[in-house]
């Protein structure tokens, strides 16, 4: 069964860290990218980060540059997205996809996704 699976949200404190996974499962995930996405109630979905599949392109949205890392594990099959210094703002549902590779124009679009998992809430709030 293909499927992406999301873990290591929760309630943080602001200026906390937290660690999400994206374990994939029933292929390989060092074909694709992978790109994180989050969606805050009323609001759009914003492209968060991605990390290409073999030439090790990163990519940021400016509103989590210099303090989420976004990285990979290809022989663990995981990918991961470091976040520290964490935000009220930052508070959304974020989602792990794979792509053939990162599409950025002025943003990370969620074009070509090959698959979604089904989402991680993040709350920071004291």
């Amino acid at each position: 069964q293909v499927q992406l699976v999301e873990s290591g949200g929760g309630l943080v404190q602001p200026g906390g860290s937290l660690r999400l996974s994206c374990a994939a499962s029933g292929f390989r995930l060092d074909n694709y990218a992978i790109g994180w996405f989050r969606q805050a109630p009323g609001k759009e979905r914003e492209g968060v980060s991605c990390i290409s599949g073999r030439n090790g392109f990163t990519y940021y949205a400016d509103s989590v540059k210099g303090r989420f890392t976004i990285s990979r594990d290809n022989a663990k099959n995981t990918g991961y997205l470091q976040m520290n210094s964490l935000k009220p703002e930052d508070t959304a549902v974020y989602y792990c996809a794979t792509q053939r590779r990162c599409i950025v124009t002025t943003s990370l679009l969620a074009v070509g996704i090959d698959n979604w998992g089904q989402g991680t809430q993040v709350t920071v709030s004291s």
